[in-house]
């Protein structure tokens, strides 16, 4: 199925992705009684914060999360990923860090878990984070900016 104007939309995979996003935050919500935001876990892991999960606990989720997505790319037969230089990489990086600390959460604090529980602060942070990506892709196609090589 292709989406007109988005010939390479997965929709099918899209949902799927969504609903397996949804599961695992709604189980730590109910499990471990924490919300699944990664900032907050990357927080503890490293020592910034001292409230949430063990810090061993945190690095488990942590590495999980690259671990998953090679299974995954294992099981499909690979992808074929374009990454920025490594310059940028790490500029973005400290940049998207900085955001996180100054909003108090990223989008999977905010977007998946924040928005869900109808938290008024997470969703004017998860408004604004997509106002900036907007306003970002715009700019850099009003430039003639391609990020990938």
């Amino acid at each position: 199925m292709t989406i007109l104007g988005f010939p390479d939309a997965a929709p099918a995979a899209g949902l799927g992705g969504g609903i397996l996003i949804g599961l695992a935050a709604a189980m730590m919500l109910l499990g471990a009684g924490r919300i699944a935001g990664v900032s907050g876990i990357a927080a503890r892991a490293t020592g910034i914060s001292d409230s949430g999960m063990s810090r061993s606990s945190a690095w488990m989720f942590l590495l999980g999360l690259p671990l998953g997505a090679g299974i995954v790319a294992l099981m499909s037969g690979g992808l074929d990923a374009q990454f920025a230089s490594p310059v940028f990489l790490i500029v973005a990086g400290l940049l998207v860090g900085i955001g996180t600390r100054l909003g108090s959460g990223c989008t999977s604090g905010h977007g998946v878990c924040g928005v869900s529980r109808l938290s008024k602060r997470s969703v004017v942070a998860t408004a604004t984070f997509m106002a900036a990506g907007i306003a970002t892709v715009a700019i850099m196609n009003g430039f003639g900016l391609e990020v990938l090589r």
